[in-house]
C-alpha cells in the first residue's frame, strides 16, 4: 500500500490493490463452493452399502429428489406431500433438459431416499419419474468401508 502525501500533511493511502484483492478472494470463493450440497436435505440418513461405487462419469443434465421416511419428497426447496403430486415439477424438469438439448432419456434421476423409507415408496418415486420419460436413476447411499 502506497501513501501519498498531500498539500496538508495528511498521509493518504492508495486502497486500489486492496479492493483488487478482495474481488479476487470473491471470485475465489465463487468458484470453489460445492452446489452439490445445496440440494442436500440434512433430515435424510442415507442408508449403509458396501457395494456402493461412485458414477462413471457426469450426466448431461441431472436433478435432485429427496425422499424423507414419511414418503414426502423434497425437490427443490419444496416438499411434495404426496409422490404422485411431483408430476408438475418433473415435466418442468423434462423441459429444461429439453432447452439445454438434451432428452428426456439422458437426464439422471439422482434419489436420496432416508434409510427407514420403504421400498414401495422409492419405487413408486421412479414409477412417476418413468411417467414423464426419465429412465436413468441413480440411488444415493452412505458408503460402508
Amino acid at each position: 500500500m502506497k501513501f501519498k502525501k498531500c498539500n496538508t500533511d495528511i498521509l493518504e493511502a492508495d486502497l486500489t490493490p486492496m479492493i483488487d484483492m478482495t474481488f479476487n478472494l470473491i471470485a475465489f470463493f465463487m468458484f470453489t463452493i460445492n452446489f452439490a450440497d445445496a440440494e442436500r436435505i440434512e433430515q435424510i440418513m442415507l442408508p449403509k452399502s458396501s457395494l456402493a461405487k461412485p458414477p462413471d462419469g457426469l450426466a448431461d443434465y441431472q436433478f435432485i429428489l429427496n425422499l424423507d421416511e414419511d414418503g414426502s419428497v423434497w425437490f427443490d426447496g419444496q416438499r411434495i406431500e404426496k409422490i404422485e403430486l411431483i408430476n408438475p415439477l418433473l415435466r418442468r424438469e423434462v423441459r429444461a433438459a429439453e432447452r439445454q438439448g438434451v432428452s428426456p432419456p439422458r437426464v439422471s434421476v439422482i434419489i436420496r431416499a432416508h434409510e427407514d423409507s420403504q421400498s414401495g415408496k422409492v419405487q413408486r418415486l421412479i414409477q412417476q419419474c418413468q411417467e414423464n420419460e426419465l429412465e436413468k436413476f441413480l440411488l444415493r447411499v452412505k458408503e460402508e468401508r
